[in-house]
């Protein structure tokens, strides 16, 4: 397959209908960006959407887990510290 063409490139990118958005690193974690970017031969976008990806997923889980536990006991630390005490185990 050969190389894109500009047109093909921007028709290509605008059928994508990505969003952009300016976003500002701190410049140690900016360069640890592009330096993985250039090794794992991927865009910084494809990182950064890639690691915001796995983010929300993770809060996803977290919601299941804390729906799935909604209907436990909330238990207050200090009873939960003398509990373990009388158990002997602290």
């Amino acid at each position: 397959m050969g190389e894109l063409g500009l047109d093909e490139v921007i028709f290509t990118f605008m059928a994508t209908k990505v969003k952009r958005a300016t976003v500002y690193f701190d410049p140690q974690l900016h360069r640890a960006i592009r330096i993985k970017a250039a090794e794992t031969d991927r865009s910084i976008s494809d990182l950064v959407n890639d690691a915001v990806r796995q983010s929300l997923l993770e809060d996803l889980e977290d919601i299941a887990a804390f729906e799935e536990r909604s209907a436990e006991p909330n238990l207050a630390f200090e009873d939960v510290l003398n509990q373990l005490k009388s158990d002997g185990k602290i």
